[in-house]
């Protein structure tokens, strides 16, 4: 027993002795050590990446305090990556022999890194390139991969940092931005950082402080202008034509950790005074004044969500969010949305300036609560789930914006806007005489144009929830907006109370705005349809059934036939266009008659018409003004025929 125990105990000594000659070596080579880990790093910075990595002079000082001089990272043939004049840092001693590595502080004095984009590539790009080795079909645990990702970021950033004279500069094909770091200091878990902001229009200091603690993953941090200026976000601008600022930022992550396979990232966002501005989204500057994220994210081996007890506030808007992505054997994308019961004169007041502007001093009264429920799933595009519900409660609208709905009920002015200029003022009601009422207007017509744009008008409140499921699937799937979802009423609005500008600011007046004008009954179906037959362009500066069965058929509306009401129906969607759905003996070309026999078949089958209804009509004939238009295209297309034999050499 006792030979045992001394055979132990001396394997033991043995192996600790061992050890601590290795970290004796290890002590006593280290610099020749580190030298050797800078060689493989520049070996594999050319292999991979075809740059040079190089240090002038790198050393240990004590144990583990480690200082470099002029490190630079360039790619070949191209400008300078990285470049640090001197730099110094400490890992513990343990920690750098397990591999296992968290810095404990750095400083860095003077250097910078530079992104330089030209017309011949970029110095960066050899580091976007995707591994040939990573298979495409490898699944990839996101919850895992993650927390490695933030894990290995997180312990470089060391506890204690000074960093004076850095800069991170771009030049995107000579759009130039500089962020000019004059001060970052980390100490005490306190972050104090001041950057000076150089771009091609603007100069700023921006300063980000607050609570900062990497090694427990929580941060408390504002990003701010030290002058309570704007801060006004560079090379947007130049770059997408988005000019963007605000007031301040506030950052909160409270929590971020793996627990039972899953990563919880909880924490908040707040900003102050946001504005936008881009010709997609309004033709003025969109103003938020306060906006408040409060997230709990949830990350799994396949799935990511954002949890429902997940709050958003827009000034005193509040609503619970819910997202989710799967991606098993099927791709499954989710989207909840709630606002609770809140004031409808809340909710008004609080929508961003700009935005809405035609709701701007409008005044209500009652409440409202709302539901959104979205499902897709990539392999079954037809089962997609779209749900849209809003429950007034005593709502009603007290005073309008710039938006009365009330005057569509009576005579009023209407100058359509084609590229923000008005065009001829046209009236609409009986002091115009070609203004026609309903009852005037050929039932052909009526029927055509309901069948070809809206054929439930008379039964939906607005909107048509079907349509919208169908387009979504099919913009989806396209990926791109190649299907809309406009009704009848939805297009009234945007003629008579709105523009046609094609940005988000428009479409979400337009669905609010017919949201109020059909659930309040505020115009009759009846009234509604024909101010639409009144107002919507019908040719090039034509408006108004009236005016274009003169252009077109020196008729009164009432006097139109089957075949040239289907024929108005068919240029609803591009009536400028007209004339291209003729061939040069002014008869309509084949595509255009198809159309015409589909729309007529789809009637017949609707027992809209009757085979009655299509004996005895006559093709189409052109013989108002809009026979000029016919002509003129003829002519066009004769000379440009001309041209390209004259091209040709015998």
């Amino acid at each position: 027993m006792r030979t045992t125990r001394q055979k132990v105990f001396f394997g033991l000594k043995i192996s600790g002795f061992m050890l601590l000659l290795g970290i004796i070596l290890l002590f006593v080579f280290r610099n020749k050590l580190l030298q050797q880990a800078i060689h493989r790093i520049d070996v594999k910075m050319q292999r991979d990446y075809q740059c040079q990595f190089k240090v002038a002079k790198a050393e240990f000082q004590g144990l583990s305090d480690l200082e470099f001089q002029h490190i630079t990272l360039v790619p070949k043939q191209a400008d300078t990556l990285l470049r640090i004049d001197n730099l110094k840092t400490g890992v513990n001693f343990w920690q750098l022999i397990t591999g296992d590595i968290q810095l404990g502080k750095l400083d860095i004095n003077k250097g910078y890194i530079q992104l330089v984009k030209t017309k011949n590539g970029s110095n960066f790009e050899a580091f976007l390139r995707s591994k040939k080795e990573q298979k495409e079909n490898t699944e990839v645990n996101y919850a895992k991969l993650l927390h490695r990702i933030s894990t290995n970021l997180l312990n470089l950033v060391p506890t204690d940092m000074q960093v004076k004279g850095f800069a991170v500069k771009f030049d995107d094909l000579g759009h130039k931005v500089i962020f000019d770091f004059n001060q970052l200091a980390l100490s005490d878990k306190k972050l104090n950082t001041l950057i000076d902001v150089t771009s091609e229009n603007f100069s700023q200091q921006w300063a980000v402080t607050g609570f900062a603690d990497p090694r427990e993953r929580k941060a408390d941090l504002e990003f701010y202008n030290p002058k309570s200026d704007t801060i006004r976000l560079p090379y947007l601008n130049q770059k997408f034509r988005l000019k963007t600022g605000f007031q301040s930022i506030h950052f909160n992550l409270e929590k971020l950790s793996l627990d039972s396979g899953e990563l919880h990232i909880d924490g908040y966002s707040s900003i102050r005074s946001l504005v936008v501005n881009h010709p997609k989204i309004a033709s003025k500057d969109v103003v938020v004044k306060n906006a408040r994220f409060d997230y709990r994210w949830v990350v799994g081996a396949r799935f990511l969500a954002l949890d429902s007890t997940s709050t958003l506030q827009l000034n005193n808007i509040k609503c619970r969010p819910y997202l989710s992505y799967t991606n098993e054997e099927d791709k499954l994308y989710g989207l909840k949305l709630a606002i609770p019961k809140m004031k409808a004169q809340d909710f008004i007041t609080s929508l961003p300036t700009g935005l809405f502007r035609h709701f701007e001093g409008m005044e209500a009264q009652g409440n409202f609560s709302y539901a959104l429920h979205f499902e897709y799933n990539n392999h079954k595009p037809n089962e997609l789930i779209f749900e849209s519900k809003l429950q007034p409660e005593g709502l009603k609208i007290n005073k309008y914006g710039e938006a009365d709905l009330n005057k569509i009920n009576g005579e009023f002015t209407y100058r359509a806007i084609e590229k923000g200029i008005a065009q001829r003022p046209i009236v609409v009601g009986p002091s115009n005489p070609n203004f026609t009422p309903l009852a005037e207007i050929s039932p052909y017509l009526q029927k055509c144009v309901l069948t070809s744009e809206d054929p439930s008008f008379f039964n939906h409140r607005g909107f048509i929830g079907e349509a919208f499921k169908q387009s979504i699937a099919k913009n989806i799937k396209t990926k791109k907006f190649a299907r809309g979802a406009s009704t009848i009423s939805m297009q009234l609005v945007k003629n008579v109370f709105l523009t046609r500008e094609k940005t988000l600011s428009r479409k979400l007046e337009e669905i609010l705005l017919v949201y109020l004008l059909e659930n309040n009954r505020i115009s009759t179906k009846e009234r509604m349809l024909e101010v639409y037959f009144n107002v919507i362009e019908w040719g090039p500066n034509v408006y108004g059934i009236g005016e274009a069965a003169q252009f077109y058929f020196q008729k009164r509306p009432i006097d139109l036939n089957l075949n040239e009401c289907l024929f108005l129906a068919s240029i609803v969607p591009k009536p400028k266009g007209f004339m291209y759905r003729f061939d040069n003996e002014q008869k309509l070309k084949p595509f255009a008659r198809q159309q015409n026999d589909f729309l007529t078949r789809l009637m017949l089958r609707r027992k809209l018409i009757t085979e009655t209804d299509t004996i005895g009509n006559f093709p189409v004939s052109i013989s108002g003004t809009a026979q000029q238009y016919l002509k003129q295209k003829t002519v066009q297309i004769m000379e440009s025929d001309s041209l390209n034999w004259e091209e040709f050499d015998f």
